[in-house]
């Protein structure tokens, strides 16, 4: 087995640090990151010294504000959900339901900002949460504009079930895809959680190409998806002309 470099090494350590995880001993970093104790600690320590990882009172370690402050300046993090905030405050207003934003990260959505609605729906989703690109109506909208070569290496691909109604087939996937390309909004019903249903659109940039996807989540048992398709739809334009997008003098799909 090929050693680990020490570049390798740092990041196996930040990496042992997640929503599941968000706070570690010196033992548990050691043993999620597959690092030896004395090398944990000495990696450990020089994190922490320069702000990447903080330690309380208890031994215990979370991650630093130093890398907040870093990752803040990821384009399609803090300084994309800064324009976008308003559009989804109004969305917010208009449905008092779940909104949520998700940017495409490889194979999955990473959902950069969340405001809570009043449904006790079950979600699943925080900021910076990750799942897979099929089983989210964010991850639907993203996939079915995404390059067609990755989309068709997506879809024969294996395909995670969380419910029995989880899109697995591919097929089905590629059909729910183009009815994606072809309405303008994606609709997920039941994917990730069995009470809940999103509706999703689109985010353009200022080339046209879409850079994130805006939805709202609701219950199952009461979603009024034609009442919610306008306004989601609305925010996620709002959104595209603040980031410098231009309509096109013939609508695009699902106007």
């Amino acid at each position: 087995m090929t050693a680990l470099s020490a570049p390798d090494r740092l990041l196996a350590v930040l990496a042992a640090f997640d929503h599941q995880h968000p706070a570690l001993s010196l033992t548990g970093i050691s043993r999620r990151s597959g690092l030896t104790l004395t090398t944990a600690h000495r990696l450990v320590g020089a994190l922490t010294d320069w702000g990447a990882l903080e330690r309380d009172p208890d031994g215990v370690y979370h991650v630093g504000l130093r890398l907040w402050e870093i990752a803040a300046l990821a384009p399609r993090g803090l300084a994309l959900r800064q324009i976008a905030l308003p559009y989804l405050e109004d969305l917010y207003e208009a449905t008092h339901e779940n909104v949520q934003m998700a940017v495409r990260d490889g194979a999955e959505v990473v959902y950069i900002e969340w405001i809570s609605g009043r449904s006790a729906v079950g979600v699943r989703i925080q900021v910076g949460a990750r799942w897979p690109l099929h089983a989210t109506g964010v991850g639907l909208a993203l996939l079915a504009h995404g390059d067609p070569a990755f989309q068709e290496a997506y879809c024969s691909g294996p395909l995670a079930a969380f419910t029995p109604h989880t899109l697995t087939d591919g097929a089905r996937l590629r059909r729910a895809l183009a009815e994606v390309r072809r309405t303008g909004v994606a609709v997920s019903s039941r994917q990730v959680t069995d009470d809940a249903l999103s509706v999703a659109a689109p985010v353009r940039g200022a080339g046209g190409a879409v850079v994130a996807a805006v939805s709202v989540v609701v219950p199952e048992h009461e979603a009024q998806v034609p009442a919610l398709i306008p306004a989601v739809r609305l925010a996620a334009r709002g959104i595209s002309r603040a980031l410098g997008w231009q309509p096109q003098t013939r609508p695009e799909p699902g106007t």
